[in-house]
């Protein structure tokens, strides 16, 4: 094993000192950045939680960063105005998502739609998606499985509220989204063993994990062949656990049609109805259809579940916020119900609270690549740089937000500022060409799940502790999420 990693540090000092003989003479203006070390670049700078140690340093060398890791070229994003030249302005040089490893076994070779090349192909697997699985008709087919699946999860917190037993929110919020998505793509849910020996929930998180772990190749990618780290071997186990999974699923809903005459209504079924068609207008075969549920159930369940858990974490510590929200629930719901979807666009106070924590804990950072050569804000942007926009710095730029580090939903009440892409200050769907398509379903979701368990509950922390006193550390991933899982008592409000 020490030969290899003999070789590969040979391989990448050969390859360093070869770049740097062919880039002589040939420097552009780069935006500034910090000082790197030959080889590695810029990792050393980096900790735990990447996004907090890229803000920090953005906030000394500007919002327009430059930093190399390994071999790779990488721009830091860090301001509205900023994300708005490389989202906006410049956006058909930037619509490119870069190529790792992870992505090649877990697209089906990229056949998915958040690392699609920019192609004809994208653009045609996009469209079919947000008209056929993400329209508001299709949200709306799935809005009494979204109230029943809430409904269980009331429940099951009631009966823990009678006994006073202080329950882990996290894990139940987490089964939820899990639970939904499940419905809407495959109209089941998942035991323990059905994806092997493993269960569902556990298989995701591991390959959630693997995708998001610091990979050689991805910096390295002559490197890539060797698999020096054995990510490769791991993500082809995990690769192919997902595709028998997927591949029963399909089986499942071919048998169904044949004995019942008709498809099923949930995702699945009506991607195989316009594949039978060959109504796609493009190469749309198993192999695309299996790589859009992964997105689904890769970029779904965890993006929510974060969202309700920090913004239910946010009311905990902030009890005057939470007693303006609860007096809006229930002047517009009233203490005898629970919240409907069709009570979500009268909560003016609900939408804001979930906007302010949406600036604060937004997915981190939202990844691109350049396709050619351009300037940008007078400076020099290589071709195959990555871009990394800095949500998370973004929310915190005190030249955009007053008190910036304070929870405070009330700034958005008299504010026109949402999260649909507009305002590059918030974008925590992302903005401009790739801009997340589940934006609506997401947003529903998020504002339904936080609605519903504020209104039925009082959330008291366990061991004494005191609204303020609740640990907001994070835990750096594709998401962020809280490092330590959400434990608190539920007290139960309704009077029904």
């Amino acid at each position: 094993m020490a030969w290899i990693w003999t070789t590969g540090l040979a391989l990448i000092v050969f390859i360093h000192l070869l770049q740097k003989l062919l880039n002589l003479g040939k420097k552009k203006k780069l935006p500034p950045g910090p000082t790197g070390f030959p080889i590695i670049g810029h990792f050393h700078l980096l900790g735990k939680n990447p996004h907090q140690d890229l803000r920090r340093l953005a906030l000394k060398h500007g919002p327009i960063m430059y930093m190399r890791f390994g071999s790779v070229p990488t721009i830091i994003i860090s301001s509205p105005r900023a994300s708005e030249l490389f989202l906006k302005t410049h956006s058909l040089a930037f619509a490119n998502r870069p190529d790792h490893e992870a992505s090649s076994y877990l697209s089906y070779e990229q056949r998915n739609l958040v690392f699609a090349r920019y192609r004809p192909y994208w653009h045609n697997m996009r469209k079919l998606c947000t008209l056929e699985l993400l329209s508001s008709v299709k949200i709306s087919q799935f809005q009494p499985m979204r109230q029943a699946e809430i409904g269980l999860m009331v429940g099951s917190l009631k009966k823990a509220a009678e006994v006073r037993q202080t329950v882990d929110v996290s894990m139940r919020i987490s089964s939820l989204t899990a639970n939904m998505m499940c419905l809407m793509l495959f109209e089941r849910k998942f035991a323990d063993k059905d994806l092997g020996e493993k269960g569902f929930k556990e298989v995701v998180d591991e390959t959630m994990e693997e995708a998001a772990a610091f990979n050689l190749g991805d910096y390295f990618p002559y490197l890539r062949g060797l698999d020096l780290q054995g990510s490769a071997r791991r993500l082809k186990k995990l690769s192919k656990i997902f595709d028998g999974f997927l591949e029963r699923i399909i089986d499942d809903h071919v048998q169904n049609k044949k004995e019942t005459k008709q498809s099923s209504q949930d995702f699945v079924g009506t991607m195989m109805a316009i594949m039978e068609s060959g109504e796609a207008g493009f190469d749309f075969d198993r192999s695309h259809i299996k790589a859009v549920l992964l997105d689904m159930i890769f970029g779904g369940p965890g993006s929510i579940a974060a969202a309700v858990e920090w913004t239910l974490s946010e009311l905990i510590n902030h009890p005057v916020v939470t007693k303006k929200l609860e007096k809006e629930l229930e002047e517009i719901v009233g203490l005898d119900q629970t919240v409907e979807e069709s009570h979500l666009s009268s909560l003016k106070y609900l939408d804001c609270v979930v906007r302010e924590s949406m600036r604060l804990h937004p997915v981190p950072l939202v990844i691109r690549e350049c396709m050619e050569d351009c300037e940008v804000d007078g400076f020099h942007i290589p071709k195959k740089s990555r871009v990394l926009v800095s949500l998370w710095a973004i929310g915190r730029d005190p030249d955009a937000w007053t008190d910036p580090e304070t929870f405070y939903p009330d700034r958005f009440l008299d504010s026109n500022i949402d999260v649909r892409g507009k305002d590059f200050q918030l974008i925590p769907f992302g903005a401009g060409r790739r801009m997340c398509p589940a934006l609506q379903l997401g947003l529903t979701t998020i504002q339904l799940t936080v609605a519903q368990l504020v209104h039925c509950f009082d959330w008291e922390l366990p061991d004494g502790m005191q609204p303020g006193e609740l640990d907001m550390f994070e835990n750096s991933g594709l998401v962020t999420s809280r490092a330590n899982h959400l434990m608190a008592i539920p007290n139960y409000r309704l009077v029904k």
